[in-house]
């Protein structure tokens, strides 16, 4: 039987260390039981990122190690005051989603506590508090503040540690990174970014009133307030989206836009969904939106009338999509 039905949490000073649950009889060894490792934001946990962690995962079970992933609780660059459109995943969603491929652990650190810490330094302090013997790097990848130059470096500084570091090869036909998902985005090319992350890219926030057009024009909408502001909204546009509401999937349309048509100073963004055959109260709800289809540009209607007549034609395109 399991121990617990609910993730082990420990804390070591600025980290948290999650541990899946496993047979009683089995926990002890696994926890003392050496790790190989990887490292990185995995913003997005998109196709490329799967591929590393199917490697260390593969890897682990051939060494007869842990697999540990080592990421953190805020994107570097912030720290390092260099230009940042957002975030793929919020930290909830990057957690679950790592935890979900099946490694065994995930190790979640502030990276202000440890930007200085050289390769070597970090290197040291994965095997002397986590028991990492092994580090797996992609091809392009770089930590540490001394940045060294190149894998021979990375290996060397290992070898000090104590710390076997061994490249993995780029990920066989995937051409994909953070940084073209949130290009995508940006671009409102949302199929391109769901193939790149191998599932819809998503929303969440809590319903808010607002000014009640979308009811008075008879389509009412679900004004999301997100729960990250941190996360990158995806271009200005109408997308056929798919919501979850306590266990139920109701498809839908969604807006993200100034509302030109009625915000005379169109400066502040609004995230509206209308949910097709739905009644009820959404009020500081909860939704979950998966953005599935672009489907047009925001645009400044002439009138009421024909906004209206708009909202109708993406209703029936999202309800034959």
């Amino acid at each position: 039987m399991y121990a617990s039905s609910t993730y082990f949490l420990y804390t070591f000073f600025d980290t948290i260390y999650v541990q899946k649950p496993y047979l009683c009889t089995d926990i002890l060894s696994r926890t003392m039981r050496s790790s190989v490792a990887t490292i990185g934001m995995f913003d997005g946990v998109h196709q490329g990122h799967l591929y590393v962690l199917s490697e260390l995962q593969r890897y682990a079970s051939e060494h007869g190690l842990n697999s540990l992933v080592v990421t953190f609780s805020r994107h570097p660059r912030t720290l390092l005051h260099r230009p940042m459109d957002g975030l793929i995943t919020t930290i909830e969603e990057r957690k679950a989603l790592l935890e979900s491929t099946g490694v065994d652990k995930v190790l979640l650190l502030d990276f202000e506590a440890i930007h200085t810490l050289t390769a070597e330094a970090f290197m040291r302090y994965l095997k002397d508090e986590h028991h990492v013997t092994c580090l797996l790097m992609g091809y392009d990848h770089r930590f540490g503040s001394d940045s060294l130059k190149d894998f021979a470096s990375y290996q060397a500084a290992g070898q000090r540690a104590g710390v076997s570091v061994e490249q993995l090869p780029p990920a066989p036909q995937i051409e994909v990174s953070s940084s073209l998902i949130r290009k995508a985005l940006q671009q409102g090319l949302i199929d391109a970014a769901n193939r790149m992350l191998s599932r819809p890219y998503t929303l969440t926030g809590k319903v808010v009133h607002g000014k009640g057009l979308g009811h008075r024009l008879g389509f009412p909408t679900a004004n999301l307030a997100l729960a990250d502001t941190g996360k990158l909204l995806p271009k200005n546009g109408v997308y056929i989206v798919r919501c979850s509401w306590h266990g139920n999937d109701y498809a839908g349309v969604m807006n993200i836009g100034n509302n030109p048509t009625v915000e005379a100073n169109g400066q502040r963004t609004f995230v509206e969904v209308h949910l097709l055959d739905f009644s009820g109260d959404l009020y500081d709800e909860t939704l979950r939106v998966e953005l599935l289809h672009h489907l047009r540009d925001e645009k400044q209607f002439a009138s009421l009338d024909e906004l209206k007549r708009q909202i109708t034609e993406d209703v029936s395109c999202a309800r034959n999509a």
